[in-house]
């Protein structure tokens, strides 16, 4: 019989500190108020208790959309960047059981699109569709959890395309099987401060879909929202995914568009949605592209030079 270690929660004690987290799915906030959620003490406890990288709930999450532009490059590397301009971004994804439990070795693979919307390995990219990034391979990677289920990657801030919010795509696999594939989410008014500031991510277009209206991010749920903050060189963002190991997961549908093309018949498009864009764009009081009130992450932001 093993013996549980005297630093380890035994499973009734588990199951308690996961009610617990549970009931704090509110801090997870959605949208802007993400990053100015501050978890309690007692909170922030449970979680260090159990190992977390952070007080985002690790219930099992939901799976979404792989999305349209996944491919598999076999890249097996933290660092994705490959000198694409940005505000640099440090993501951790910890993968564990519902019951909270790491997962180690499990396969994580991320993408996501460059500062200007385009993701690398296709055709038809850019808000004109011309441009062409077959045989790229920017902003992709796979990396290994560790043993406490880790798995790091060094990237850029993700940009914009039409139809979409800013967002991180993820596959999780175990034993070359995919378990879960999802997307991860920012707050947008940290979002819309980089966009409007850093060089990189200017553009003549106006950003057209924040969380609130956007459908996968509904779909996702409030615990798709990464913990994010701000450290003297980077961004650093974390997110606790919880998996069921024994699912396997199939694609239902391309989902939403992708830059400067619609989405699948049927589905919704890559254009511009009808009417203005969707309240909560914003914390109370502020209008979207305005600078952060004063204590918000962003507005202590530094932009490395050439970003």
């Amino acid at each position: 019989m093993t013996q549980q270690r005297p630093d380890q929660p035994d499973d009734i004690t588990r199951r308690r500190i996961m009610q617990r987290l549970v009931a704090a799915v509110p801090l997870a906030a959605i949208g802007a108020s993400a990053a100015k959620a501050e978890p309690s003490a007692d909170i922030a406890l449970a979680a260090a208790t159990m190992g977390l990288i952070t007080t985002n709930v690790c219930a099992v999450k939901p799976e979404t959309t792989e999305g349209p532009y996944y491919i598999d490059p076999k890249l097996v590397r933290s660092d994705i960047t490959e000198g694409k301009a940005g505000i640099p971004l440090r993501l951790s994804i910890q993968v564990v059981t519902a019951d909270c439990r790491p997962v180690a070795g499990a396969r994580v693979d991320i993408w996501h699109c460059d500062a200007q919307g385009n993701y690398s390995g296709y055709a038809n990219q850019g808000s004109d569709g011309t441009l062409n990034t077959e045989g790229q391979t920017f902003l992709r990677g796979t990396w290994p959890a560790d043993e406490n289920g880790i798995a790091t990657f060094d990237t850029i801030y993700p940009g914009w395309y039409r139809g979409r919010t800013t967002h991180i795509h993820y596959k999780i696999y175990l034993d070359e099987r995919t378990v879960l594939t999802s997307q991860i989410f920012f707050p947008d008014a940290l979002s819309e401060y980089l966009f409007l500031n850093a060089a990189a991510y200017q553009r003549s277009d106006t950003r057209d879909t924040v969380n609130k209206g956007d459908g996968i991010a509904a779909e996702a749920g409030e615990g798709a929202y990464c913990a994010i903050r701000e450290q003297a060189d980077r961004y650093i963002a974390a997110l606790v995914v919880g998996i069921d190991p024994d699912a396997t997961w199939t694609e239902g549908g391309q989902g939403m568009g992708g830059p400067g093309r619609g989405g699948p018949e049927g589905g919704p498009g890559g254009g511009m949605p009808p009417g203005p864009p969707p309240e909560g764009s914003a914390p109370p009081g502020q209008m979207p592209g305005q600078p952060p009130e004063a204590g918000d992450p962003a507005d202590r932001v530094l932009f490395p030079d050439g970003v």
